[in-house]
């Protein structure tokens, strides 16, 4: 009987278990999801209870063939993979194609000696409801994508040809949903003038001034919206008498925030650190299955993937003892949970570091820069999360002066609590600190400042806010929230500006398209509602085909609509050449109305928000030649600059702008082979230049894609001469 064998996701998983684990088991690792459906098919059959055809992923083909002679002499088979649905299919799929016969399935949330070997003395089954949850969210997915993205193409990407594929996404679609909404809440937000009155005050006699806000006029609410209403306010308040009317003090407490979960990391690392979700998530991963530290391997933080708030017991206690000895014990506190996510898996914990003893500053000696600052992000909220509130003494003080009220407030820290571990943002307090003050107390006024204002549209999307958005209205699952945005930007449905997603022709007319044929799928409620769908089958309490079945029963009739719909006509508008009526139409440049007498009237007009144009055009003190109106310089596809008429598209003139040049190839210099080993393979990383810069990849490339950035050092080090040539490329 040979030793029992473990099989987890990736190399470097093995490098850490190897370290406690010596010996005593072979391990192996499946390199990820080893078994999908097919690209080129459907692979669904939907009049057989909607039964898949799964196939081995081509480039995993070696890595089971491998595994099945490393097999062949082994009883027992551990299956470690992740511990959530996705790792719950790979340990299913691997129990198939391996033909395990009796699997035993292990999760540990912690790479961790402790929580490894309590894994491997309570091994259990793979779980049925899981796997079936997972495997209904596959198929939902496929029939929604597999169905919708021909459509697209068909009714939106006429000559899209070579550019980035057209692509539709149950949840995906959801997400571009709420952009768009945004972009025209904020297209059409109408700026509202108001106006505010501070003065600055002082007690009679004393030099200690303080801020205070007018509030009131005869008990009722202020409310000043021209300068016209502000300047006998003014006049009036500058010849009034002050007195101090009421003085409340209170002490206040702030609690400290829970620990993270997937949403709350990847909004505060777009926020402190502007990482993207998708570079959150790749820093996370390398944290969790381990890091070189000392000479060895060691996983720095549990499960990245997780939406419950709960630590373990044991982890609570460590951190608790160790606020005690560097803070003092009235810093410990109970603990923050925070506000318990919908439908929140409970069995997973926060994402913590494994040992808070392992400061930051004992581990960024072994850590990339980026690694360093992701890991003290999430070190300092666990040590935050079960400290003791933030204690203030906070005073408000009610101010007359005739007809008018004032407020004056202000905030002092008494006891730091959790915020010596997180400081808190700037106080936005017009006053650090009040004087004394008491009741009839009467006050000399030094200045009267009316200020103006304009009320401002609700902000973008950006990547933090749109998480944030997804997680409260239950779409998606922390796994999904960095590859949906990724998805929205590689197929060109949005732009960033200012680090805020703003949609594109494109993603307008693709939202807009689905929003009209298919608005149930399209509705934030109805999504919400699929996922809690999702969570039940996983608990055991829906039949996943009786979910798929009802879903599919009301797509495969829109699908039918919308492929025999006529186009819709625009109400009270009509051709302003021909006289004929204007129909909606698409286009990979967005929505637009067309003469329903084309080909032979080619009057069109344009539907989609001027937000969504990537840059306004310049305007040029020229007419255009053939038709008079203004000329302004465009920027082609290939990036170069060209003149053209504004009357476009009934109007076609163009001509080259005089000295403009191609754009620029991208400088990309020789591949450098570096004595630096690949986490995931061990093979030497190479040094190459990629679209975002330099980067470290695998040369074992396209066999092993692991890659990161390079630092600072390394870049030094392996720094090019003057004689490289440009890279190769095929």
């Amino acid at each position: 009987m040979g030793k029992p064998a473990i099989i987890v996701e990736s190399p470097t998983k093995t490098r850490t278990l190897k370290r406690f684990l010596g010996n005593e088991y072979i391990l192996l690792a499946s390199m990820g999801h080893v078994r999908d459906l097919p690209q080129d098919d459907l692979a669904v059959d939907v009049e057989n209870d909607f039964a898949p055809s799964y196939e081995i992923i081509p480039r995993q083909r070696k890595t089971i063939s491998s595994l099945r002679k490393k097999l062949e002499k082994v009883d027992t088979v551990y299956l470690a993979s992740d511990p959530d649905r996705e790792g719950e299919a790979i340990a299913r799929d691997l129990a198939e194609a391996l033909k395990i016969e009796h699997p035993l399935r292990i999760e540990f949330n912690e790479i961790t000696e402790q929580a490894v070997r309590e894994a491997l003395a309570n091994p259990g089954q793979i779980n049925v409801n899981r796997v079936n949850a997972q495997q209904a969210r596959r198929i939902l997915d496929r029939l929604v994508g597999y169905k919708l993205s021909p459509l697209l193409w068909n009714k939106v990407g006429s000559g899209r040809a070579r550019r980035a594929p057209l692509s539709a996404g149950r949840v995906q679609s959801v997400a571009l949903r709420l952009i768009c909404d945004r972009e025209r809440e904020v297209a059409a937000f109408v700026p509202e003038e108001y106006w505010s009155i501070d003065l600055t005050l002082s007690p009679q006699g004393s030099d200690e001034t303080f801020i205070a806000e007018l509030k009131t006029k005869d008990g009722e609410e202020v409310e000043l919206q021209t300068e016209a209403q502000v300047t006998p306010v003014v006049a009036e308040l500058r010849e009034l008498p002050y007195v101090v009317a009421a003085v409340q003090r209170k002490e206040t407490r702030r609690k400290p925030p829970p620990p993270f979960i997937t949403s709350t990391l990847q909004r505060q690392a777009a926020s402190q650190l502007r990482f993207s979700a998708r570079n959150t998530m790749r820093i996370a991963q390398q944290l969790y299955e381990g890091v070189n530290i000392s000479e060895e391997t060691v996983g720095l933080i549990t499960y990245m993937r997780t939406d419950s708030t709960r630590i373990a017991a044991q982890a609570r206690q460590q951190v608790k003892a160790f606020i005690s000895q560097n803070y003092g014990e009235n810093y410990v506190g109970p603990g923050s949970k925070g506000k318990k996510v919908k439908a929140a898996q409970e069995a997973h914990e926060a994402i913590r570091p494994t040992d808070v003893q392992r400061t930051p500053d004992k581990v960024q000696p072994f850590l990339s820069e980026e690694q360093a600052k992701l890991y003290e992000l999430i070190w300092r909220r666990l040590v935050a999360s079960q400290m003791a509130p933030a204690v203030y003494d906070q005073t408000g003080v009610d101010i007359t002066a005739g007809p008018y009220g004032l407020r004056a407030s202000a905030s002092v820290l008494k006891f730091p609590g959790y915020q010596a571990v997180t400081p808190p943002k700037p106080s936005e307090d017009k006053n650090p600190h009040l004087p004394h003050l008491e009741p009839e107390q009467s006050l000399d006024c030094h200045d009267v400042v009316p200020e103006q204002h304009f009320t401002k549209p609700p902000p973008r999307f950006n990547e933090g806010t749109l998480v944030a958005a997804l997680e409260e209205n239950g779409i998606g699952r922390p796994s999904t929230y960095a590859p949906i945005i990724e998805t929205l930007r590689q197929r060109k449905y949005v732009r960033m500006q200012q680090r805020a997603f703003i949609p594109t022709p494109l993603g307008f007319a693709v939202c807009d398209y689905l929003v009209d044929n298919f608005p149930r799928i399209m509705e934030v409620e109805f999504t919400a509602h699929v996922e809690a769908d999702l969570d039940t089958v996983e608990n055991g309490e829906l039949d996943w085909v009786a979910l798929l079945s009802d879903f599919y029963r009301d797509f495969e009739g829109l699908l039918e609509q919308a492929n025999e719909a006529p186009l819709k006509v625009l109400e009270g508008e009509v051709c302003p050449e021909c006289g004929g009526k204007l129909l909606q139409r698409y286009s990979i440049f967005g929505k637009f109305a067309g003469c329903e007498n084309y080909p032979d009237c080619k009057y069109t007009k344009d539907l989609v928000p001027e937000t969504a144009r990537a840059e306004p055009p310049e305007e040029l003190d020229e007419t255009c030649p053939e038709c008079g109106k203004k000329l302004v310089v465009r920027v082609g596809r290939q990036g170069r600059k060209f003149i053209a008429c504004s009357g476009f598209p009934q109007c076609r003139y163009t001509r080259p702008l005089q000295g403009d040049q191609a754009p620029q190839q991208r400088s990309r210099t020789k591949a450098i082979k570096t004595d630096i080993p690949c986490k995931e393979c061990g093979n030497p990383l190479v040094l190459r230049s990629g679209r975002r810069g330099p980067f470290l990849g695998c040369s074992g490339y396209p066999k092993c894609r692991f890659t990161r950035d390079a630092t600072k050092e390394e870049l030094e080090r392996f720094k090019p001469d003057d004689s490289s040539t440009p890279e190769e490329t095929g």
